[in-house]
């Protein structure tokens, strides 16, 4: 028994009703910190479910761009665009080439809707080549320096056309510091550049791969994207692409990878964002559809993890049904 001369300290008073939680809640997430990643395709009327993303599709531009605004009137105004690739080739042309289904979305976009969409796209080759790799393949090895010059041009196409930020998300060394300068050479210095910086040789990404049609023909990408076993060698990247002129950092996946966002958030004053990725997405849906879960709240403390381990910006395929159901 306690005498009353003691004294307890008791942190559950600064629990004991939702008003005061909020009141002292350390972490918040807010629709502002939220990236839709959204899936363009060529043609014209197309809207086609994924089925190993159950409410996320592929879209052709017409098809996009009411979404789009959909998204826009409940404040869901930021987007993270992919592209499906079309004439696939060895050395990925189409990837760069001014009329694809990713530049005319991009044109499109911002015609429509100007300042009031920030839009970043994703570069890299994986969608456009015939062997699935993010690179130029030569005798089954990757070859860096060669690729780099097929994603500077692909992230100056997507910069002329209308691009807010670039997101080079193929892992090649110095892609940061070429993209900066073809980007700055042609005048589009205000062109941000969002780096995958940590990008990790994840199995979350199985899903992606059926959405982006971008898995390897042969082979992996382990000689490339990183090993998860090495957070040092984590911190390494991301400070090298600060060193070569990112704008913003990301860490992908998100989820198993907490360790590494806070790592990193303690070594650089950039923004840090973080990319809870495909195979997340779909085990939140199964888990929720078997009824195992319940959707909303487990969606909610994810959100909040990835911001309190010291992330500010948040790309989830989530996105449109925190903002859409008022989960934030």
């Amino acid at each position: 028994m306690l005498n009353e001369m003691d004294i307890i300290r008791r942190p559950r008073r600064n629990r004991r009703t939702p008003l005061v939680r909020s009141l002292v809640a350390e972490t918040r997430v807010h629709r502002d910190q939220l990236v839709e990643p959204l899936f363009v395709v060529p043609g014209e009327g197309i809207l086609h479910p994924i089925n190993a993303m159950p409410g996320i599709a592929h879209r052709s531009v017409d098809r996009l761009l009411p979404y789009v605004e959909a998204g826009l009137k409940k404040g869901l105004n930021k987007i993270l665009l992919f592209g499906v690739g079309e004439n696939k080739t060895s050395h990925a042309e189409s990837a760069s080439h001014p009329e694809n289904a990713v530049n005319r979305a991009i044109r499109s976009l911002k015609q429509a809707f100007g300042d009031d969409l920030w839009l970043m796209t994703d570069v890299c080759v994986c969608a456009y080549t015939d062997h699935g790799h993010c690179g130029v393949l030569e005798n089954n090895r990757v070859l860096n320096d060669q690729s780099v010059e097929l994603l500077a041009q692909m992230a100056l196409s997507h910069a002329r056309a209308g691009a807010d930020v670039v997101a080079p998300s193929d892992m090649m060394d110095g892609r940061i510091s070429a993209i900066r300068s073809v980007l700055d050479h042609h005048g589009m210095e205000d062109t941000g550049i969002m780096s995958y910086a940590i990008k990790f040789a994840s199995a979350y990404y199985g899903p992606f791969r059926e959405a982006a049609d971008s898995s390897p023909q042969h082979g992996d990408r382990k000689s490339y994207q990183m090993d998860y076993r090495n957070g040092r060698e984590a911190m390494l990247e991301g400070l090298l692409d600060e060193q070569e002129g990112a704008d913003a950092l990301m860490v992908k996946p998100a989820l198993a990878y907490l360790d590494v966002i806070k790592d990193l958030r303690s070594r650089t004053l950039l923004p840090i964002a973080c990319y809870n990725v495909s195979g997340e997405y779909a085990m939140v849906k199964a888990a929720a559809e078997r009824g195992l879960i319940q959707e909303d709240a487990v969606v909610t403390e994810t959100l909040h993890a990835f911001v309190r381990s010291g992330a500010s910006i948040l790309i989830s395929y989530h996105s449109r049904d925190a903002v859409e159901k008022g989960w934030i």
